[in-house]
């Protein structure tokens, strides 16, 4: 199984373009993934997306992929104009559920932020069911960024001390859910691997199964390469490894290549790609 997670900044590049076939090419040329999770993908935005539903457009780039998008923020203007922003999973494995987690907003009205969102996709893995969790965490405040951690975390415990498969009844919404305790959590987490923050997911010891860093688990010595800020350094501030993938603990041994394509200049991020053995 392929994965590759993407913060693609709405397509915009750091030519100043905004290009979804662009991104789409890279990433295809990075691996042709079985899932692909992008963050920051916008609709109605138009200082963004130029008036387009970037949703539906990549949605048409990837048609052999299921596309989830579900947004983070949500509101609709004076001439009743729906503008979204959030987090997008197109699969090529079966998806068996959906689930949208808003995270914590403390603070809400306390200077520059927006909600902030987990899309937790289960995706049929020749292994099992796999929780695949898509999201992007706060950029200003680490107080805000540590709730949503936490919350997280709640959701990992939850789902691994209580699993639920479904039956193979779809009329009835008691028993047609799945909640699978394994997991993939990945997106642009906005602390760096030295940050406290990174070593309080990672170094969970709570009840059921705990995530640990992918890039870690392949390359406890190797050095880690940026995610951000490469192409643009004049104008970034802030760490330049940002951008993580976590895997439960009963899937650790399935890592078998976890890359970073440090070269495209697609997004102010760099994609992240990484395979798991399906045997």
């Amino acid at each position: 199984m392929r994965l590759i997670t993407w913060n693609i900044q709405w397509g915009k590049g750091c030519d100043g373009v905004v290009d979804l076939h662009r991104i789409v090419a890279t990433a295809r040329a990075l691996g042709d993934a079985d899932v692909y999770c992008f963050q920051e993908v916008s609709d109605g935005f138009s200082k963004l997306d130029g008036g387009v539903d970037q949703s539906a457009a990549l949605a048409a780039l990837l048609p052999e992929h299921r596309p989830v998008f579900r947004p983070a923020v949500e509101a609709i203007d004076a001439d009743g104009r729906v503008r979204r922003f959030g987090n997008m999973t197109l699969s090529r494995l079966p998806v068996l559920q959906v689930e949208n987690h808003l995270l914590p907003w403390p603070q809400a009205g306390h200077g520059r932020s927006m909600r902030r969102e987990a899309l937790a996709v289960t995706v049929a893995a020749a292994f099992g069911p796999l929780r695949v969790v898509n999201t992007h965490l706060e950029f200003h405040f680490a107080a805000q960024r540590e709730a949503q951690i936490l919350r997280l975390l709640d959701l990992q415990e939850e789902a691994s001390t209580g699993p639920r498969a479904a039956t193979s009844r779809h009329d009835d919404p008691y028993v047609c859910q799945t909640l699978a305790v394994s997991s993939l959590l990945c997106g642009d987490f906005n602390f760096d691997v030295s940050d406290p923050q990174h070593a309080l997911l990672q170094g969970s010891m709570r009840g059921g199964l705990n995530y640990r860093d992918a890039w870690t688990l392949r390359h406890p010595q190797g050095p880690r390469p940026p995610t951000c800020g490469i192409h643009d350094r004049e104008l970034w501030d802030g760490p330049d490894c940002r951008d993580f993938i976590f895997v439960t603990e009963d899937i650790a041994n399935r890592v078998v290549r976890i890359a970073v394509d440090v070269e495209t200049a697609a997004s102010d991020h760099q994609p992240v790609v990484i395979e798991l053995a399906d045997h």
